[in-house]
């Protein structure tokens, strides 16, 4: 039930599925390079994070700007 509660984005995959598809992650990159992988695929999803934060400031603060230059 676990799983299923993770994975529910990925369409309802069983625990066979994602085992296998672990398994073939690790047959095609190996176990020293997957924690390499992981810190990438983090590093990707900080940056992202950071940038969505930095448009959404640059919005607000250009919707208050213009807010203060009509009144």
């Amino acid at each position: 039930m676990v799983i299923t509660n993770i994975f529910a984005f990925i369409g309802g995959l069983g625990g066979t599925e994602v085992v296998l598809i672990l398994f073939a992650i690790l047959l095609l990159f190996g176990a020293k390079r997957i924690p390499e992988l992981a810190r990438g695929l983090g590093r990707g999803i900080r940056e992202f994070k950071d940038a969505t934060k930095e448009i959404k400031s640059d919005i607000e603060s250009s919707v208050k700007d213009d807010r203060s230059n009509t009144k």
